[in-house]
């Protein structure tokens, strides 16, 4: 199973050659992780719902989620889109203390000809905010996303 999260371009996301800046890719990516992993207490609705929005990602937390690892392939230059990516969203692996997040970046959702643009992974470290060391994937966390583990993203082939 996998998520979907509706993530928006703005005209800056866009670089000289009119499509979306590698770095901004990054930022995109984030977004959509962001969107559905972290909770909040401020009212707001995921665009996921609230099942797998788990983590606390406010400023004096208890845990600090770091980014050891993100590989991306762009497969096609996204151009500026007024409806919203379709980020597909899934766990590729669950460890002890980390998470592989996969990514697929589609057309909008409804778009006549759906296109992938690219496809990513991202390995996430949970750390201890008090010890700075990485700390277990609790039973709650483990249950909300294991609904959602599936195959890693499969890149193409590398030379």
């Amino acid at each position: 199973m996998r998520l979907h999260v509706p993530t928006r371009l703005r005209w800056s996301d866009l670089d000289a050659y009119g499509h979306v800046n590698n770095a901004e890719m990054l930022r995109l990516l984030e977004e959509a992780r962001i969107e559905a992993f972290w909770s909040n207490d401020d009212g707001h609705q995921s665009a996921v719902g609230a099942s797998t929005a788990v983590l606390d990602g406010r400023p004096g937390a208890s845990t600090l989620t770091l980014i050891a690892r993100q590989e991306i392939e762009y497969l096609v230059p996204i151009p500026y889109l007024r409806q919203p990516l379709d980020v597909q969203l899934w766990i590729g692996h669950i460890g002890g203390a980390s998470l592989e997040v996969c990514y697929e970046v589609w057309s909008p959702a409804g778009a006549a000809d759906a296109t992938l643009f690219t496809r990513a992974a991202t390995t996430i470290v949970l750390v201890d905010a008090a010890t700075e060391r990485p700390r277990r994937i609790n039973e709650a966390e483990r249950a909300a996303w294991t609904p959602y583990v599936d195959a890693p993203v499969a890149f193409g082939k590398r030379r």
